[in-house]
């Protein structure tokens, strides 16, 4: 089907004319006014517009206005029609938006080429659009492959920890569901709304599986101990943030913007701070503990309650962790991320069962 050219013009004898010079090679719709034209539009779409600048109550520039500020038809392509010959008027339809213009009274092989190489232009525009497309589709396609493939190595680094560490093998997967409830809990409270997006809310919780990713290079006969830790065997344990930071760096750092790239760092590097400045690789309190960290600290600290109430068989109800979570806020935790946590009751223990 050939493509449709919609001319606009006020005079009979220039409309006419017009359209004897196209119509052999176009489909050709006709308009007498501006407010005929947005008429024709509401239902129509043509490829073309070859619309007149000087027409009564409303001119072309006065139509061009509203093309443009309506998405749908601003990416119309129109040639002004005119017979003023100066270039301040020529300078003034080519920036409202129109691609070109022709004079008055036409010549015929001049308004012809014109249609044809606006036309041929926008043709091969569509096509390069749609070869963009159909390249970002690719790639997007691509990208979500490779991101399952990583996403499937985090997995399988961390579950290899846990197999380590002789856990019970949820922990991974509890304290990446409990890093997005802690996320949504702060975002319906208004709290950190800068910080809290929904790309950090995923950053986090891809992040939170690979929190004690640094393990790796914790030597068995410390990391399975039964028991407690010695001084010098919990010392070389505290290492294991920094190790994992450096992992994290190592590893992410081609797939991450930088602002997520360090989220996911000081997620794993300061999970173990506490709120009292008691905690480790730096002994940072308070808000100097990065987000990242304390949101981190409050998932990780409940899932291990719960773990450690799951091996010894007791408080199947879940009351005890919840005290004890409620004790840690204010000392270990921070009191404003562990309340919103905790307010969560019902949801977690759904969660549980």
């Amino acid at each position: 089907m050939s493509q449709i050219v919609l001319i606009v013009d006020d005079d009979i004898t220039s409309l006419k004319l017009a359209m004897s010079i196209i119509e052999k090679d176009y489909r050709v719709a006709t308009a007498v006014s501006g407010e005929m034209t947005l008429k024709y539009l509401e239902k129509n779409r043509p490829d073309l517009i070859l619309l007149d600048l000087n027409m009564p109550e409303m001119d072309g520039l006065e139509v061009m206005e509203v093309l443009k500020a309506d998405p749908e038809y601003s990416k119309i392509p129109v040639i002004f029609l005119t017979a003023t010959h100066s270039p301040q008027v020529e300078a003034q339809c080519l920036d409202v938006g129109a691609l070109d213009f022709v004079s008055k009274p036409f010549i015929p092989q001049v308004l012809r080429s014109r249609v044809r190489r606006i036309l041929e232009l926008y043709n091969f525009k569509d096509q390069m659009d749609a070869m963009v497309e159909e390249k970002s589709k690719e790639i997007r396609e691509t990208y979500n492959e490779l991101s399952d493939i990583q996403n499937r190595v985090i997995t399988g680094m961390a579950d290899l920890i846990e197999e380590r560490e002789n856990s019970t093998g949820r922990h991974v997967g509890n304290v990446q569901e409990y890093v997005r409830l802690i996320c949504d809990a702060l975002r319906e409270r208004g709290l950190y709304a800068a910080q809290v997006t929904e790309e950090f809310t995923g950053v986090m919780c891809n992040a939170a599986a690979l929190h004690d990713i640094g393990k790796i290079k914790i030597k068995d006969a410390i990391l399975q101990k039964e028991g407690t830790l010695s001084e010098e065997e919990f010392g070389i344990m505290k290492n294991h943030t920094r190790y994992g930071a450096d992992i994290i760096d190592e590893l992410l750092a081609d797939l991450l913007e930088e602002h997520d790239l360090r989220i996911a760092h000081d997620l794993v590097l300061y999970h173990h701070e506490r709120w009292d400045g008691s905690g480790y690789p730096e002994g940072l309190a308070g808000n100097n503990i990065p987000l990242a960290g304390r949101i981190m600290a409050v998932a990780d600290t409940f899932d291990t309650l719960c773990e450690d109430c799951l091996k010894e068989g007791k408080d199947k109800s879940g009351e005890i962790v919840f005290t004890t979570m409620s004790e840690f806020a204010g000392t270990s935790l921070d009191p404003e991320i562990t309340e919103a946590f905790l307010a969560q009751k019902d949801k977690l223990k759904a969660m549980k069962k």
